[in-house]
């Protein structure tokens, strides 16, 4: 009786709560770097937060193999996202030496060992501690009767702690969904899109079915139609060829050899999914077999070889890798298909088939390294690697997380397509949005959707195509019909946009964002969606976040707050900002058209001098 009391207090009065610790101004579910950074910005801000993590450890993907950072223009993306890569760089020059080959090897702290990730985010964590607590295995399930709402506002959230196995309820006044899968938002109502939509609801690139060449066209079998399915995960492995650091792969106990026998005819014939191939002839193939039959490589152009034949990789410093599926195979570390029901299924379905992903990845790495049909050439090669001991070790040195690289999609205010990221004109930028929370570049960039298919040469899904600089707009962040949460990582965006958003360094920055809106939220006492973006966006300026990309005024310039908002504003069209030209003629009427200053006050002037003026004045 006692219990059921309790129980209906906590449902009809939260504010019961408070005394027992687990109210929070901000309240985060899930401990990746976009809710890490959501954490961080908030505290800055002087709110308390609580980060809700359901594994033992924090740091998603950064943390578990992903260490050559994907972005395509450093200095696209700022603010914490790079107080993370400069904590990553002075780890390297600290513990080794600014001219070791460590520091080298780290690329400016853009290329990092997963431990070395997670140390870091625990470092920029660390002056936060007042503010920030990181409580780890607390499961939260997506289920609405989890989640307790007052109109269209969260109230309160129930936690299942997998240590004490008990239920535990968080209270806040703002709430982050900064999980993959969009687990918080699906439970408190929020629509949300699984799987590609079809061309023609957007006239993206690349949309719905497809099948294409790495760096090639599209192919027979294409049709755009849109599909519930979803692209493939993998394991981001650490790889190294350090024999005093590695430990070759056993085979798994659920080994499937038939599962991977496809790659023998593929290291024999040089096939791959490449542009090369459509060069490539039978009687090429043939002469490739016998001489690789004869104790040679492979001659056809383009193909890889050994370990490279099944993974991507990136160096790493101290002789590691990171090790992702090779987008050049039709058989990787990839496992398309079978992780369909993720992003919408509960943990018991996803746990299994994480370890199933396990399985499969450990045997691939077996097959490649001793299976008898496979040439000697190929296997000695793939032997020369292994898994980094100095990794993981609570975890048999294997990644603890699944690359979800994509969940739910959440729908916010603003839904992010391909043609967001893409070039209005040639030379010129992407869309321009004035409510910009961060610039971000990185390729449309999709893994495959279906296993490989008989008589295709291609995998259904797997894309790849450049884009340029982009702002994004606030709205990506705020959902529907909730209007005290946030959802910087399963962010509002199509299957094709998401793709190029779903990069850590732009959901760092989103994350960063998140966590500001938030306590501008609680300050002024109004929904995150009543803020008003330039609060917003004062804030992430100052914290040296670039909201638009500039070639020649970086962070440290005193003219970067300055350019941001002008070129936000349409004052500034270019990618350079040519602060120290004079001002043209038609610039000049632009500009005073603009701001409605007289033409006159901008004769003889420089392009900033007349910006910074302008700039006071209409600021």
């Amino acid at each position: 009786m006692k219990k059921l009391l309790l129980k209906i207090l906590f449902i009809i009065c939260p504010v019961i709560l408070f005394a027992q610790g687990s109210y929070y101004d901000v309240v985060i579910v899930g401990g990746t770097p976009g809710g890490i950074m959501s954490a961080i910005a908030a505290s800055r801000e002087g709110k308390s937060v609580v980060i809700l993590e359901r594994s033992e450890h924090i740091g998603g993907l950064p943390a578990n193999g992903l260490g050559a950072t994907d972005i395509a223009t450093r200095g696209a993306t700022t603010g914490l996202f790079r107080e993370f890569v400069n904590h990553i760089l002075d780890y390297y020059i600290t513990k080794y030496g600014k001219d070791s080959e460590q520091v080298k090897m780290c690329s400016d702290g853009y290329h990092f060992e997963p431990h070395v990730a997670a140390q870091v985010f625990d470092e920029m964590l660390a002056p936060e501690k007042k503010n920030v607590t990181v409580l780890t295995m607390r499961q939260f399930d997506a289920e609405a009767k989890n989640v307790i709402m007052e109109g269209s506002q969260i109230k309160t959230l129930k936690i299942y702690n997998r240590e004490t196995k008990k239920q535990e309820l968080y209270s806040g006044k703002v709430f982050i969904d900064a999980t993959y899968e969009g687990d918080l938002g699906a439970a408190a109502g929020v629509p949300f899109s699984v799987g590609r939509e079809s061309k023609e609801e957007y006239n993206e690139i690349g949309a719905g079915r497809l099948y294409k060449l790495w760096l090639g066209p599209e192919l027979e079998g294409t049709t755009n139609e849109g599909d519930g399915n979803i692209q493939a995960y993998n394991y981001r492995l650490c790889l190294t060829n350090d024999p005093a650091n590695r430990i070759l792969p056993e085979k798994p106990k659920k080994y499937n050899r038939k599962e991977y026998l496809s790659l023998v005819d593929d290291v024999y014939t040089g096939t791959f999914a490449g542009v090369e191939m459509l060069d490539v002839t039978p009687e090429m193939q043939e002469a490739n077999r016998k001489h690789i039959e004869n104790g040679g490589i492979t001659q056809i152009p383009g193909d890889p070889w050994g370990i490279a034949k099944i993974t991507n990789m990136v160096d790493l410093p101290n002789r590691k890798t990171d090790a992702n599926n090779q987008h050049l195979a039709l058989i990787s570390t990839d496992l398309p298909e079978e992780n369909w029901e993720w992003p919408t299924a509960d943990w018991k379905w996803r746990d299994r088939f994480a370890q199933r992903l396990k399985e499969y990845t450990l045997g691939l790495l077996w097959f490649a390294q001793n299976d008898e049909a496979l040439p000697e050439a190929f296997k000695a090669n793939v032997r020369e690697w292994g898994l980094a001991k100095d990794e993981y070790t609570d975890n048999a040195n294997f990644p603890r997380q699944v690359y979800v690289r994509e969940g739910r999609r959440l729908h916010g205010e603003h839904f992010f397509t391909a043609n967001d990221a893409y070039p209005v004109a040639q030379g010129q930028r992407p869309p321009l949005y004035e409510s910009s929370i961060t610039a971000s570049h990185y390729a449309l960039d999709s893994h495959a959707v279906h296993k490989r298919e008989k008589g295709k040469i291609a995998l259904d899904g797997f894309f790849n195509y450049q884009a340029s600089v982009y702002t994004v707009p606030f709205g990506v962040i705020l959902p529907k019909k909730v209007d005290n949460l946030l959802i910087p990582v399963p962010a509002s965006a199509t299957h094709v946009g998401f793709s190029t958003l779903r990069m850590e360094p732009c959901w760092m920055a989103l994350g960063q964002a998140a966590g500001v809106a938030a306590a501008l939220s609680i300050d002024q006492n109004k929904s995150v969606k009543e803020l008003d973006v330039e609060d917003v966006q004062s804030v992430l300026m100052r914290e040296k976040a670039t909201l638009i990309y500039f070639k020649d005024v970086t962070i440290d310039s005193p003219d970067f707050e300055m350019v941001q908002y002008m070129g936000l504003k349409g004052y500034i069209n270019g990618w350079n900002a040519d602060l120290d030209k004079p001002v043209d003629n038609r610039t000049a009427e632009q500009w005073s058209a603009k701001s409605g200053i007289a033409i006159d006050k901008f004769e003889g002037k420089t392009r900033g001098e007349v910006l910074r003026a302008v700039y006071t004045l209409i600021k």
